[in-house]
Protein backbone atom coordinates (compact mmCIF):
# COMPACT_ATOMS: atom_id res chain seq x y z
CA UNK A 1 0.00 0.00 0.00
CA UNK A 2 1.26 3.37 -1.10
CA UNK A 3 1.25 6.44 1.39
CA UNK A 4 0.93 8.80 -1.21
CA UNK A 5 -2.56 7.28 -2.10
CA UNK A 6 -5.88 9.92 -3.47
CA UNK A 7 -7.09 10.05 0.04
CA UNK A 8 -3.60 11.65 1.67
CA UNK A 9 -3.07 13.22 -1.34
CA UNK A 10 -6.56 14.93 -0.63
CA UNK A 11 -5.05 15.89 3.08
CA UNK A 12 -2.15 17.23 1.93
CA UNK A 13 -3.90 19.38 -0.72
CA UNK A 14 -6.07 20.58 2.40
CA UNK A 15 -2.93 21.32 4.15
CA UNK A 16 -2.04 23.21 1.29
CA UNK A 17 -4.66 25.01 1.26
CA UNK A 18 -4.78 26.51 4.72
CA UNK A 19 -2.30 29.47 3.96
CA UNK A 20 -4.05 30.79 1.12
CA UNK A 21 -7.38 31.19 3.07
CA UNK A 22 -5.18 33.26 5.68
CA UNK A 23 -4.09 35.54 2.93
CA UNK A 24 -7.24 35.82 1.67
CA UNK A 25 -8.49 36.88 5.22
CA UNK A 26 -5.62 39.33 5.68
CA UNK A 27 -6.45 40.98 2.24
CA UNK A 28 -9.72 41.06 2.93
CA UNK A 29 -11.21 38.69 0.12
CA UNK A 30 -13.27 36.96 2.24
CA UNK A 31 -15.30 35.27 -1.10
CA UNK A 32 -12.29 33.86 -2.32
CA UNK A 33 -11.73 32.77 1.66
CA UNK A 34 -15.04 31.26 2.03
CA UNK A 35 -14.46 29.37 -1.61
CA UNK A 36 -11.19 27.88 -0.44
CA UNK A 37 -12.38 26.58 3.13
CA UNK A 38 -15.13 24.95 1.07
CA UNK A 39 -12.38 23.38 -0.73
CA UNK A 40 -10.62 22.10 2.26
CA UNK A 41 -13.82 21.12 3.97
CA UNK A 42 -15.08 19.18 0.87
CA UNK A 43 -11.59 17.52 0.16
CA UNK A 44 -11.81 16.28 4.44
CA UNK A 45 -15.17 14.71 3.67
CA UNK A 46 -13.41 13.09 0.34
CA UNK A 47 -10.18 11.61 1.69
CA UNK A 48 -12.64 9.60 4.11
CA UNK A 49 -14.62 8.44 1.82
CA UNK A 50 -12.30 7.44 -0.73
CA UNK A 51 -10.10 5.75 2.00
CA UNK A 52 -13.32 3.79 3.13
CA UNK A 53 -14.26 3.04 -0.26
CA UNK A 54 -11.02 2.03 -2.34
CA UNK A 55 -9.77 0.32 1.11
CA UNK A 56 -6.77 2.95 0.96
CA UNK A 57 -6.34 3.48 4.74
CA UNK A 58 -2.63 4.01 5.84
CA UNK A 59 -0.92 5.18 9.13
CA UNK A 60 -0.17 8.36 7.65
CA UNK A 61 -3.48 9.27 6.08
CA UNK A 62 -5.05 8.22 10.07
CA UNK A 63 -2.13 11.02 11.71
CA UNK A 64 -2.63 13.53 8.74
CA UNK A 65 -6.07 13.82 8.04
CA UNK A 66 -6.66 15.07 11.51
CA UNK A 67 -3.73 16.86 12.16
CA UNK A 68 -5.34 18.63 8.35
CA UNK A 69 -8.48 19.73 10.76
CA UNK A 70 -6.42 20.75 13.40
CA UNK A 71 -4.34 22.81 11.46
CA UNK A 72 -6.94 24.16 9.65
CA UNK A 73 -9.15 25.08 12.33
CA UNK A 74 -6.14 26.40 14.65
CA UNK A 75 -5.11 28.72 11.63
CA UNK A 76 -8.89 29.74 10.99
CA UNK A 77 -10.03 30.56 14.52
CA UNK A 78 -6.76 32.41 15.65
CA UNK A 79 -6.71 34.91 12.33
CA UNK A 80 -10.78 35.38 13.47
CA UNK A 81 -9.42 35.85 16.89
CA UNK A 82 -6.71 38.37 15.59
CA UNK A 83 -8.84 40.33 14.11
CA UNK A 84 -12.01 40.06 16.44
CA UNK A 85 -14.48 38.28 14.56
CA UNK A 86 -14.69 35.39 17.40
CA UNK A 87 -13.72 36.04 20.89
CA UNK A 88 -10.06 35.13 21.90
CA UNK A 89 -11.13 33.40 24.60
CA UNK A 90 -12.84 31.33 22.40
CA UNK A 91 -9.79 30.43 20.61
CA UNK A 92 -7.84 29.66 23.36
CA UNK A 93 -10.52 27.07 24.67
CA UNK A 94 -10.46 25.11 21.45
CA UNK A 95 -6.64 25.11 21.43
CA UNK A 96 -6.34 24.60 24.81
CA UNK A 97 -8.88 21.52 24.86
CA UNK A 98 -6.15 19.67 22.28
CA UNK A 99 -3.65 20.20 24.52
CA UNK A 100 -4.94 18.56 27.32
CA UNK A 101 -5.96 15.93 25.06
CA UNK A 102 -2.40 15.48 23.48
CA UNK A 103 -0.98 15.30 27.07
CA UNK A 104 -3.70 12.89 28.44
CA UNK A 105 -2.46 11.11 25.41
CA UNK A 106 1.51 11.34 26.25
CA UNK A 107 0.09 10.25 29.92
CA UNK A 108 -1.83 7.33 28.47
CA UNK A 109 1.38 6.09 26.81
CA UNK A 110 3.68 6.94 29.63
CA UNK A 111 1.28 4.76 31.89
CA UNK A 112 0.57 1.48 29.26
CA UNK A 113 3.23 2.06 26.96
CA UNK A 114 0.54 2.13 23.98
CA UNK A 115 -1.01 5.00 22.26
CA UNK A 116 -4.92 3.89 22.34
CA UNK A 117 -6.57 6.77 20.17
CA UNK A 118 -9.95 5.86 19.04
CA UNK A 119 -11.60 8.81 17.56
CA UNK A 120 -15.50 9.32 19.71
CA UNK A 121 -18.32 10.40 18.01
CA UNK A 122 -18.69 13.50 20.51
CA UNK A 123 -15.11 14.60 19.28
CA UNK A 124 -16.05 13.77 15.66
CA UNK A 125 -19.30 16.24 16.77
CA UNK A 126 -17.00 18.67 18.14
CA UNK A 127 -14.66 18.87 14.93
CA UNK A 128 -17.94 19.49 12.92
CA UNK A 129 -19.16 22.12 15.23
CA UNK A 130 -16.09 24.13 15.03
CA UNK A 131 -15.87 23.24 11.01
CA UNK A 132 -19.37 24.56 11.12
CA UNK A 133 -18.63 27.70 13.03
CA UNK A 134 -15.64 28.42 10.74
CA UNK A 135 -18.20 28.44 7.54
CA UNK A 136 -20.47 30.63 9.62
CA UNK A 137 -18.45 33.40 10.43
CA UNK A 138 -16.90 33.20 6.86
CA UNK A 139 -20.31 33.50 5.48
CA UNK A 140 -20.85 35.72 7.66
CA UNK A 141 -17.82 38.56 6.47
CA UNK A 142 -19.52 37.97 3.17
CA UNK A 143 -22.86 38.74 3.94
CA UNK A 144 -22.84 40.79 7.27
CA UNK A 145 -26.33 42.37 6.39
CA UNK A 146 -28.48 38.68 6.32
CA UNK A 147 -26.56 36.50 8.53
CA UNK A 148 -26.97 36.90 12.35
CA UNK A 149 -24.76 36.92 15.13
CA UNK A 150 -23.10 33.37 16.08
CA UNK A 151 -23.17 33.61 20.18
CA UNK A 152 -25.56 30.64 20.03
CA UNK A 153 -23.71 29.17 17.80
CA UNK A 154 -20.50 30.16 19.78
CA UNK A 155 -21.69 28.84 22.53
CA UNK A 156 -23.02 26.10 21.62
CA UNK A 157 -19.59 25.00 20.11
CA UNK A 158 -17.66 25.47 22.94
CA UNK A 159 -20.12 23.27 24.52
CA UNK A 160 -19.40 20.38 22.31
CA UNK A 161 -15.20 20.98 22.59
CA UNK A 162 -15.55 21.14 26.15
CA UNK A 163 -17.79 17.69 26.36
CA UNK A 164 -15.74 15.68 24.00
CA UNK A 165 -12.21 16.60 25.59
CA UNK A 166 -13.69 15.75 29.11
CA UNK A 167 -14.61 12.49 27.13
CA UNK A 168 -11.49 11.44 25.83
CA UNK A 169 -10.18 11.74 29.43
CA UNK A 170 -12.74 9.48 31.15
CA UNK A 171 -12.31 6.92 28.03
CA UNK A 172 -8.59 7.29 29.47
CA UNK A 173 -9.14 7.10 32.93
CA UNK A 174 -11.79 3.73 32.34
CA UNK A 175 -9.62 1.96 29.94
CA UNK A 176 -9.09 -1.47 30.28
CA UNK A 177 -6.89 -3.56 28.26
CA UNK A 178 -8.44 -6.88 27.14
Amino acid sequence: MTFLNVPNTLTLLRILTIPFIVSMLVKGRYKAALFLFIFASVTDVLDGLVARIAKQQTKLGRFLDPMADKLLLVTSFVTFAVYGWVPMWLTVSFILRDVMVVIGWVGFYLLHKFIFIRPSILGKTAIAMQMTLCAFILIKLNFRDVMPDAYVFIWITLACTIISGLHYYYQGFTYKRG
